[in-house]
């Protein structure tokens, strides 16, 4: 496989960190099929550029580009994200027992859920759990675990033991790329780990999914597309998707904007 070329390679970079906030230098060298060597020199030449910042051998970006990633996630593509949502809760009846991970497209889902009553919402998204506590006779269940101070999830070994110990009807999660060959991709392992997780504790096992993420391969693996159920997007994927979620099982559902 050809190697990006440095300015596109550096582009890449600046996308992946405004995407997840922090990556390792290993992480990057994964994400561009490069050397760890190629991407401290990369990262020194944006540093020297002030468009990332070096720290225990991973880069961010600086404080003045950021903007809280995450509040500038939750306004890209946010029709499709509330069309998915829209469609994704026509899943979920009164009573029922779900997962949700930590993400924007799932925030909106869980803004979605206040119209049903009497859920049991286990969730690592602390965003989610206050959308959802004290409403409609909702029980809501927080994952403990090292707080991610940009999206305000909780993420770790005792995020994951805490919800294996429960199986649910639904498991709803987003994600950060969906690759053909790779499968559905999350830009760090604690996201996938989570997310994985969360797949094997649910019934139904479903992904949320804008268009932007077809076609795209973050840093690690979450699951094979054959443990999804659904995907739910605004739009058709590329037309070289089908046959791979056809013999996977995996059905879309194509939300109207």
């Amino acid at each position: 496989m050809k190697t990006l070329k440095s300015v596109e390679r550096q582009a890449k970079i600046i996308s992946v960190l405004r995407r997840s906030g922090r990556q390792t230098i290993a992480e990057l060298a994964t994400l561009t099929n490069v050397s760890e060597e190629t991407i401290r020199r990369d990262a020194f030449q944006l540093q020297t550029e002030g468009q990332v910042q070096k720290l225990h051998g991973a880069l961010t970006l600086p404080h003045n580009m950021t903007e809280a990633s995450y509040e500038r996630r939750m306004r890209e593509f946010a029709p499709a994200k509330i069309a998915i949502a829209r469609a994704a809760v026509q899943m979920v009846r009164d009573g029922e027992a779900i997962i949700i991970d930590a993400g924007t497209t799932t925030t909106f889902f869980a803004r979605e859920l206040r119209q049903r009553r009497n859920l049991t919402v286990i969730t690592n998204s602390t965003e989610a759990a206050r959308t959802l506590a004290d409403v409609a006779g909702n029980k809501v269940l927080l994952a403990g675990g090292e707080i991610d101070a940009d999206s305000g999830a909780t993420y770790g070994s005792t995020t994951v033991d805490f919800i294996s110990r429960f199986h649910v009807k639904h498991a709803f999660i987003s994600i950060t790329a969906l690759d053909i060959e790779a499968g559905p991709t999350d830009n760090t392992q604690n996201e996938a780990e989570f997310a994985a997780k969360a797949i094997s504790c649910a019934t139904n096992r479903v992904i949320l999914a804008d268009a932007s993420k077809f076609g795209n391969k973050a840093f690690a693996r979450v699951c094979a597309y054959a443990d999804i159920e659904f995907i739910v997007t605004e739009q058709s994927p590329p037309p070289e998707f089908f046959n791979t979620l056809r013999d996977s099982g995996t059905r879309l559902v194509i939300a109207t904007i």
